[in-house]
């Protein structure tokens, strides 16, 4: 019974209900609760004034939701009637049971009567702090909603039920627990007390002793009252309205609204509708032990999936120790071939020092002895070996021609280690197919006639085979970079049709899909060729249309109109980028300015991708750029500032950048006329869009324009 205890509790005071209600809506409150989130509406919606215009149907009209709304969407706290101008706005709260409700618009009247039945402002309006649907309330006030004796019976007997253990009110320490309840004494005993203090003889004989738990409840409650009708308060239901599905008194059958209608016993209604409540609930039962059965299955999963990590895991570390160690065994391999061939260089190269040093020893023995030779005086001696003597010289001389001086070993190296196989390998290490218990799906087909290109986007479609019987749960698109670079993926999904935006101008771009299930992944399908647009300056056979990308801007940029409008919360500079990115071609670009305050310095340009977010555009080498005020602008990159020039911005005027790769040139223009000369000139590569700016700026981005004509007649001349 405790799961069943919210349902026991008033949404208002988070309390169990005390006299409780019932709603036109089927939702119960504390009658007190009722009256104090009643709101007074205007007279022009009383219940006698929309009678009177022929317009009320019944006693509880519902107003309007879209004229009055009593809380608010935003959740700011306030309740305000949104269609009358002259009601008052209330303030709302919320419940214990997180539930919006909303105070009493004025002090309740002092009255003799109790809370609960005094008379209630005119012209009242409630809310149902539970489905928000609002009714005015008629002359009778809060006494026109029936009361829900069966919910305060339930109450009763679930509080019966946790009622706590209670102490004797006699013990004159450490209290024991009751275990009587006299109900004429109102007093709690245990056992020692009541035979001490409670004699069961004389008088105190005829006193009623109950259990404690029903003790608590009789003394909190007073006698059940019987249901009365709400229109006639003195007579007691006895016939039950099939047309109004409520009960009535006999009154009502023979002088009220309900004489027309109708009517069938009390009793044999309240069969029946237990009845039909009994049907009801064995169908909410079923439901109720299939999603306890799912529960347990899911546990079930839960503990299962752990087993299995704790084990695939031990599977996974085993399979890749054991790669560690053929990866080791096969450096040790490698490592002895390094060694073996240092020492086969070492030998060369001592050999060589050995043989060197035994010529130059011999050769400079000669030398030594032809310069004594030199010395002697004698000419007929000296003539009897000088021809020996020079030729032995010229001999030694030509033993030491070419070659012999140079060394016969590289210090280098001839061992080249290619890793880059083994490298692919690992990278590519995945789990294709564990335990497999059904095929992987067949390879995809592109629908060539529905793939195609326009502008830098290039939408392709494929499907499955149509004799595949392998169902396939998604796909992954993959592109390479345009230069036949390596493929990355660019749509993993159910869907069968794909458009990927911001590819290079005048590039080509290889694509191949795949298919996946849980068993694992299909062969790639054929490989498409896509050819993006070209620009052409004289035909301008494509332009770009982007928009400012939030995913690279700093976290401080604020966007607006899908993206096309930026301004920034800090007083710092801040940078945000295009979502486009050009290589090739010519590309001319607008930035209006919308907000303009205290003379700030925003740039326009182009970065790469990796630019810093948190400077002016053109403080680091990653961005061109051109930063202006009202007066006068500069070019900038890298922290270098350039070219000033008269001539600044103010709200409402245009700069544009037009960025020719074809060229490699970048130029800037403000309201139409060019600003200084070509800024930055022999740029090639990727870039991208971009500005920055502060919280004194805003600038709104304009896109898919042509080329100015000027421009385009100077690059044909050129």
């Amino acid at each position: 019974m405790e799961e069943m205890e919210e349902e026991l509790k008033c949404p208002v005071c988070g309390s169990f209900y005390r006299e409780p209600i019932i709603l036109p809506c089927s939702h119960n409150l504390c009658q007190a609760c009722a009256r104090n989130i009643l709101v007074q509406t205007p007279e022009s919606e009383s219940p006698q004034s929309r009678r009177a215009s022929g317009s009320g149907v019944s006693d509880y009209d519902y107003l309007d939701l879209d004229k009055m709304s009593l809380y608010s969407e935003a959740d700011s706290g306030y309740g305000s009637y949104g269609g009358f101008a002259s009601a008052p706005t209330t303030p709302c709260q919320k419940s214990p049971n997180g539930v919006r409700v909303f105070p009493p618009a004025m002090p309740p009247p002092a009255t003799h009567l109790s809370p609960a039945l005094a008379s209630v402002p005119r012209n009242s309006c409630i809310t149902c702090p539970q489905c928000h649907r609002s009714l005015i309330l008629d002359d009778r006030g809060l006494r026109g909603f029936p009361k829900n004796r069966v919910l305060e019976g339930v109450i009763d007997r679930y509080q019966q039920s946790k009622a706590a253990a209670l102490k004797c009110q006699l013990c004159e320490k450490a209290p024991k627990e009751a275990t009587v309840m006299c109900e004429q004494c109102d007093v709690f005993y245990c056992d020692p007390c009541r035979l001490r203090c409670h004699p069961p003889r004389g008088p105190l004989a005829k006193h009623r002793l109950v259990p404690p738990a029903q003790g608590r409840v009789s003394r909190r409650l007073s006698p059940r009252k019987v249901s009365t009708c709400t229109d006639h308060e003195l007579e007691n239901h006895s016939m039950y309205c099939v047309q109004c599905k409520m009960p009535v008194c006999y009154q009502c059958l023979e002088e009220g609204k309900h004489s027309s209608h109708e009517v069938k016993a009390l009793g044999a209604m309240w069969k029946l509708h237990k009845s039909q409540l009994s049907q009801a609930l064995n169908g909410l039962s079923d439901r109720a032990k299939e999603a306890k059965e799912f529960l347990v299955q899911l546990r079930n999963m839960v503990q299962q999936i752990q087993e299995n990590s704790v084990e695939f895991e031990a599977c996974l570390v085993a399979q890749c120790d054991a790669l560690i160690d053929a990866l080791n065994r096969r450096k040790a391999q490698l490592l002895a071939r390094v060694n073996k061939e240092h020492e086969h260089k070492l030998k060369v190269v001592r050999d060589q020092i050995s043989h060197c040093t035994v010529k130059l020893r011999q050769t400079t023995g000669l030398m030594e002895y032809c310069l004594e030779v030199i010395k002697e005086n004698d000419p007929s001696g000296f003539l009897q070996i000088s021809d020996a003597l020079i030729r032995r010289v010229h001999l030694t001389e030509d033993q030491w021609g070419k070659g012999t001086l140079t060394p016969r070993m590289t210090t280098d190296f001839d061992l080249s280690l290619d890793n880059s196989p083994l490298l692919q390998s690992i990278h590519q290490l995945d789990f294709v197919q564990v335990k497999a218990s059904s095929p992987v799906p067949a390879t995809p087909i592109l629908q060539l006639e529905e793939c195609c290109t326009h502008n830098n986007s290039a939408t392709l479609s494929w499907k499955q085979p149509p004799l595949s019987t392998v169902p396939a749960e998604g796909y992954i698109l993959e592109l390479d970079d345009g230069n036949g670079g390596q493929f990355r993926e660019v749509y993993v999904g159910k869907e069968t049709m794909c458009t990927v935006d911001g590819l290079h101008f005048n590039s080509t771009y290889n694509a191949r899909v795949k298919a996946f299930n849980k068993t694992g992944v299909s062969p790639y399908s054929k490989t498409l060729v896509l050819q993006t647009s070209e620009v052409d300056i004289k035909k301008l056979l494509a332009v770009a249309w982007f928009a400012f990308d939030p995913g690279s801007a700093h976290s401080d940029i604020i966007f607006s109109n899908d993206n096309l409008t930026v301004t920034c919360s800090s007083y710092d500079d801040r940078v945000v980028l295009g979502k486009t990115g050009f290589s090739k071609g010519v590309h001319y670009w607008e930035l209006t300015v919308d907000r303009y305050d205290n003379h700030p310095d925003p740039a326009f340009g182009v970065a790469r991708i990796d630019v810093m977010k948190d400077v002016m555009l053109g403080k680091d080498d990653k961005a061109w750029a051109m930063y202006v005020d009202n007066n006068r602008s500069w070019f900038m990159h890298n922290n270098s500032h350039t070219n000033r020039t008269e001539g600044g911005i103010t709200k409402g005027a245009t700069v544009g950048v037009l960025l020719d790769l074809n060229r490699k040139t970048l130029t800037f223009f403000i309201n139409d006329e060019q600003q200084g000369p070509i800024a930055f000139e022999n740029v090639e590569g990727l870039f991208f869009p971009a500005v920055s700016l502060n919280r004194n700026v805003q600038v709104t981005l304009h896109t898919g324009l042509p080329v100015p004509d000027f421009y385009s007649s100077r690059a044909s001349i050129a």
